[in-house]
C-alpha cells in the first residue's frame, strides 16, 4: 500500500507529458497553417517564377 501512495504522489512524468502535449499543439498549429497559406503561397512563386521567365 505504502508503495502504491507512493506512485500516486510521483509527479515527475507529468512534465514530461505536458512537454509533449505542447509539442503536439504546435505541431497541429503549423500544419493547420501550412494547410491555410499553401494557395497563397504558391500564387506568390507563380508570380516570382512569370517575372524571372520574362525579364
Amino acid at each position: 500500500m505504502r508503495l502504491l501512495k507512493a506512485f500516486l504522489a510521483d509527479n515527475r512524468g507529468a512534465t514530461a507529458i505536458e512537454y509533449g502535449l505542447v509539442a503536439a499543439l504546435i505541431g497541429g498549429a503549423l500544419v493547420s497553417a501550412l494547410g491555410i497559406f499553401s494557395g497563397s503561397l504558391q500564387d506568390v512563386f507563380n508570380v516570382i517564377n512569370n517575372n524571372l521567365t520574362v525579364n
